[in-house]
């Protein structure tokens, strides 16, 4: 019998309109094999990486997880934890999470979002540098392809690459922004790999997912439609080549993960998310 999987990859701050322009063989796969498809960043939630990224992995908005900047501080992670948590304390799945900004994966600045999955990984940068945002993506991709190729049970992940949007804050969105987002889709090629190699039978589900956009010269925060335009990305059981779901939301990723592993939410949960659905 198969076992239903599920990996989230997030890259961070990848703008939608240049995605056409670049090299990026790995997701436009993902997109034919399933959808790419826009997100809006709605109107209640600030364009910042600490309430994208907490909306995207609880299924919930601000107004519920409380996570309005990039400190995580004041938030209600304890009522509405990431699907990571979750599904290990509450579903008794095998789940793992590993990436590099602080935040996200320790006690800093009102972290970590991933509270507690079942196993968690944390890169540190060696400077705050473009180059050095790089080689900890290229790390904590290798994390990731190790823990991805363990011969023991596994359902779901989230890998986070922070370069690109560093790389934005420091440079602007030239010619080393479409480089970063090149190098992360070869990160991303090999985590697809190390999914398909796992000796295991299991139909895996792949999200990829970035949280908002950037200004031409590199930031966000505003209300511009070049910052509030995200994108999701996936391919898997029930995701039908060349069908786009309708009214993509961020929320809709975690309560999608649930439904990929084949879990009903509790309606204690309370998501504001939808698994993909489809017209016509």
């Amino acid at each position: 019998m198969d076992t239903s999987c599920v990996l989230v990859i997030g890259i961070d701050g990848v703008r939608l309109d240049l995605l056409p322009e670049l090299d990026t063989p790995h997701l436009d796969g993902i997109a034919r094999a399933g959808f790419l498809a826009p997100v809006e960043v709605d109107a209640d939630t600030p364009t910042m990486s600490g309430p994208c990224w907490t909306t995207i992995v609880t299924g919930v908005g601000v107004a519920k997880h409380g996570v309005w900047a990039n400190r995580l501080d004041g938030n209600r992670l304890d009522v509405f934890p990431d699907f990571t948590t979750r599904l290990a304390a509450d579903c008794g799945r095998r789940t793992f999470a590993v990436g590099g900004w602080a935040p996200l994966f320790l006690a800093r600045e009102g972290g970590p979002l991933f509270v507690a999955p079942t196993r968690l990984g944390h890169v540190a940068p060696r400077a705050d540098t473009p180059e050095a945002w790089e080689e900890v993506d290229d790390r904590v991709g290798v994390e990731a392809e190790h823990i991805l190729g363990l011969d023991e049970e596994l359902h779901a992940g989230f890998v986070y690459l922070g370069a690109v949007d560093e790389t934005a804050h420091f440079l602007g969105c030239g010619e080393e922004y479409r480089r970063s987002i090149e190098a992360a889709d070869r990160r991303l090629g090999r985590l697809v790999a190390a999914v398909r190699q796992r000796p295991r039978h299991e139909q895996w589900t792949i999200i990829v997912v970035t949280d908002h956009g950037h200004r031409d010269e590199g930031g966000h925060g505003g209300r511009s439609p070049l910052e509030r335009t995200a994108w999701i990305a996936a391919c898997g059981p029930g995701l039908s080549p060349g069908r786009t779901p309708s009214a993509l939301h961020h929320a809709d990723v975690a309560a999608h993960v649930y439904t990929a592993l084949g879990i009903t939410p509790d309606p204690h949960w309370t998501l504001d998310g939808n698994p993909f659905a489809f017209t016509g």
